[in-house]
């Protein structure tokens, strides 16, 4: 059974800009959206609530998941791909570099 119009889009700027708004949403918050399409994006929200609900849950989960996830990597393991990349930028690991 289809749902009514109003329900796909609350804030009647057609179904397909709030389909369009929500899937954007990750790149909005990754900040991969020109300022012209942010813009569009952000005037959606404003005029759109059950979009800026989807919006601030998807911000707030981004924020705890930065803050819950962060793996301490070993000093042993963090040394090596230091020299890997000097390495693999073709400079000397030699006695010149230091570990800080």
């Amino acid at each position: 059974m289809d749902e009514p119009d109003d329900q796909l889009d609350p804030c009647g700027g057609g179904k397909s800009h709030c389909q369009e708004a929500i899937d954007t949403l990750y790149h909005f918050l990754d900040g991969e959206l020109t300022d012209d399409r942010r813009h569009e994006i952000a005037v959606h929200l404003d005029e759109c609530g059950p979009c800026l609900d989807a919006f601030d849950f998807e911000a707030e989960l981004k924020i705890v998941i930065a803050r819950k996830c962060r793996d301490q990597v070993p000093e042993a393991l963090r040394q090596k791909v230091y020299l890997a990349l000097l390495r693999a930028s073709g400079e000397d690991p030699g006695a010149g570099y230091t570990w800080e």
